[in-house]
């Protein structure tokens, strides 16, 4: 667009005014961003072309906004910078909303863009016509609507920056005929603040944290994603403690690898001997965690750390909140603690993981190469031995979650994506998407449920537009396999979570996508090997057995009660990959007399 000005007297020249868009394009570019992930619509156009026209930015046309929001996650996951994602007005900016909650309970700068109906018909019951500066409040942030051109450039500064800031979501809304008016002044520049100061805790409370951990004989450590960067100090702390180490979900990729205190995981999902370290211990040291399922936690003799002030206490009890990023606290105590001599917890809960892994591995995986149909351990325990050493693993909500939990083999280089906070279906194949325009040069896996995949399938069409190198394993068991076992051990017969005997690799194939389908376990690991190698998208649909996870059939009351702390013990303890050789090496570590 542009206007005349009157530049000096006797003298006109046209001099190119931006639009509004096109400041919003430029302040995202000042800001890093190299793609926005969304579906064109009429009030996003302005927008649109901007990008169009616009250098070093480019659009990802995905087939819905939901997964354009997930996508955006696992990029900013991944690279730890700001992620964009867009909707249209109405319907458009709805499907945002799944995404943005994963997003914003997994502390992930993202930056929606919501644009409105015309602004002269706010307010009369439009075509399309939602409020989304109301819809998003309780899933962002930060949530504000651009009303004229004169708040801008600055309006969206703040997002960005809130965004940043708070590790969250922000949503900029704004008529989509606002965008296309011109700007009303330059827009300037700013620096973003990407790195934060690291939370150095007080020392009064070091120094409490020191005493407490000298008086207990029996500590033990539950470390959560907040121990990333901090793997280092947690094995010197564990060393001086002679304490057994355990993590959740969301931890294990962060301190499990190289980690001769491991005890295992504690959950849902959980295996080894982590719930009963934390049970038997004096006191229970947590590290960058807020584990949500406070029932698995002793709810006595704890003692907190995080960098974020607001959920110190949140899930348990406190005899100490220590406030401070967990790399740095442990630093400041280190030189404070008293060696403990006294091997016998640590050694005694090692040896316990031990066993306890020894007694249920073959409970699914005995004549694994014969079984049909194939066993999902089997599955994922091949996958991670062909998947390479810095893969990306992305996630589905449900049982691959517990064969992510159990066969992905951390080594510092590798990353598990999931929707572990959320939990929210449908999430690996657009996670998978995001992940791989972050790292075009890294093996990107999805790990996907025919429930999930089946859910938002169009975005096989996304990869196939792309020519993204994404590998989608489909983990095909015909059912919704994790309400199937819900229902059971609820004591309700499985009703509705039948998916069909469907042919995912057809499906994929009528894509565009080179895809194979495996029914025989003995094909498994050279189809999946054949995948990961070939250049581009890849789709490997196994048919996976149903009742891989089924109740015993003589369960007792006690125990369906009991389901949430006992997992129904073998059944769910079943088959946890090579962490039993694992766990076999750290019993190395104990001294023999």
């Amino acid at each position: 667009m542009r206007r005349r000005v009157q530049v000096s007297c006797g003298d006109r020249r046209e001099v190119p005014v931006a639009t509004v868009a096109e400041q919003m394009v430029e302040v995202l570019r000042q800001a890093g961003v190299e793609r926005v992930y969304g579906v064109v619509g009429d009030s996003l156009n302005p927008v649109v072309d901007a990008i169009r026209r616009a250098e070093g930015i480019s659009w990802v046309h995905v087939r819905n906004e939901e997964a354009g929001a997930f996508a955006a996650a696992a990029e900013a996951e991944l690279s730890g910078r700001l992620a964009v994602c867009a909707g249209s007005c109405g319907p458009g900016n709805t499907h945002l909303v799944q995404g943005l909650y994963d997003a914003q309970r997994s502390g992930l700068p993202v930056l929606a863009l919501a644009s409105h109906i015309p602004s002269g018909q706010i307010g009369t019951g439009f075509f399309q016509e939602t409020h989304p500066e109301r819809v998003f409040t309780d899933c962002s942030n930060w949530c504000e609507m651009l009303s004229t051109p004169a708040q801008l450039p600055r309006l969206l500064r703040v997002a960005i920056q809130h965004a940043l800031g708070s590790h969250g979501v922000s949503v900029l809304a704004f008529p989509g005929d606002v965008a296309a008016l011109p700007a009303a002044g330059p827009t300037g520049t700013s620096h973003f603040l990407t790195e934060q100061a690291v939370a150095a805790p007080p020392w009064s409370q070091v120094q409490e944290l020191a005493r407490l951990l000298n008086a207990a004989r029996r500590v033990a450590l539950f470390c959560g994603a907040g121990v990333r960067g901090a793997h280092a100090e947690v094995m010197a702390v564990a060393q001086a403690l002679n304490a057994p180490v355990g993590h959740s979900l969301r931890g294990k990729e962060w301190i499990q690898y190289d980690n001769p205190y491991d005890v295992g995981m504690s959950g849902l999902l959980g295996y080894g001997a982590c719930h009963e370290a934390l049970h038997s211990a004096d006191l229970v040291l947590l590290l960058g965690t807020d584990f949500p399922y406070d029932s698995f936690l002793p709810q006595v003799h704890t003692v907190q750390v995080d960098h974020d002030a607001t959920r110190l206490g949140r899930r348990t009890a406190l005899e100490l909140a220590v406030h401070g990023d967990v790399a740095a606290t442990l630093r400041a105590v280190l030189p404070l603690l008293d060696a403990e001599k006294d091997r016998s917890f640590l050694d005694g809960m090692l040896s316990k993981h031990c066993r306890s892994l020894e007694d249920v591995i073959g409970a699914y995986t005995r004549d694994i190469e014969k079984h049909l149909p194939i066993h999902p351990e089997y599955v994922a325990s091949v996958l991670d031995d062909v998947a390479a050493d810095d893969a990306v693993f992305t996630v589905d909500t449900g049982m691959n979650n517990v064969w992510a939990a159990r066969y992905l083999q951390p080594n510092g280089r590798r990353r598990v994506i999931g929707s572990f906070l959320h939990g929210s279906m449908a999430n690996a194949l657009p996670h998978a998407i995001g992940a791989q325009l972050a790292c075009p040069g890294r093996q990107v896996i999805a790990m996907a449920g025919d429930g999930g995949i089946g859910m938002l399938l169009g975005e096989l069409l996304t990869v196939a537009k792309h020519r993204l190198p994404v590998k989608t394993v489909v983990f095909n068991n015909g059912a919704l396999g994790m309400i199937k076992l819900e229902m059971l051990v609820s004591g309700y017969p499985e009703s509705e979570i039948d998916n069909g005997d469907v042919d995912y690799a057809g499906i994929a194939r009528a894509m565009g996508i080179p895809a194979k389908r495996v029914a025989e376990p003995g094909r498994v690991r050279e189809v999946l090997a054949e995948a990961l190698e070939r250049p581009g998208p890849a789709l490997v649909d196994v048919v996976t057995d149903p009742n891989a996870l089924s109740i015993p059939p003589r369960i007792t009351a006690a125990q369906l009660k009991g389901f949430a702390l006992a997992a129904g013990k073998t059944v769910l303890s079943g088959g946890v990959g090579r962490m039993v050789d694992l766990a076999r090496s750290n019993l190395r570590n104990i001294p023999r007399p």
